[in-house]
């Protein structure tokens, strides 16, 4: 029966090994969502759009909706839980301390993806003009803000960044 064959997904997630049979047609992004309850990953539209389910595979950001999980098999993938894995306001990353500084959010559903594109945003130009991050991010919607304080974070953790 066609899509019921399974096949064996071997990946690294923040730093942990897993191994899970899923049927071969399954998104990276249930795949981290379904079997390993990694749920700061978003489902946002399923069509590439809204980049909420923006992770790191291999140090690179993609949007997890369009990867099936096979095809990250053998590959290490970073999620938002990956970025502060104790929780602790001490602990997270400068993009995340930067968009509670901002304000960057408001609902906070897109964050996580915000937060995974700003870091790649980062990682390609460490020190981007504010059209350099709005044009990063085009690939992220946020539905509730105007994106300034986004943005605004984006430029804090950039600082931030180049002085560490």
């Amino acid at each position: 029966m066609l899509g019921s064959r399974e096949v064996l997904v071997e990946v690294t997630v923040n730093a942990a090994p897993h191994a899970a049979r899923v049927p071969a047609r399954t998104l990276l992004v249930h795949f981290l969502r379904d079997r390993l309850g990694l749920t700061g990953t978003h489902v946002g539209c399923d069509t590439t759009q809204c980049g909420a389910c923006t992770v790191d595979l291999d140090g690179v950001a993609v949007k997890s909706c369009t990867v099936l999980a096979a095809q990250a098999s053998g590959h290490e993938i970073t999620t938002i839980e990956g970025l502060a894995p104790s929780g602790a306001a001490a602990d997270l990353h400068p993009v995340q301390q930067a968009f509670w500084k901002e304000h960057g959010l408001q609902c906070g559903y897109c964050t996580p993806g915000m937060v995974m594109a700003v870091r790649q945003i980062l990682a390609d130009n460490p020190d981007p003009a504010e059209a350099d991050v709005r044009r990063g991010l085009a690939g992220n919607i946020c539905r509730c803000t105007g994106y300034q304080n986004i943005v605004a974070a984006a430029l804090h953790a950039a600082r931030r960044l180049r002085e560490a």
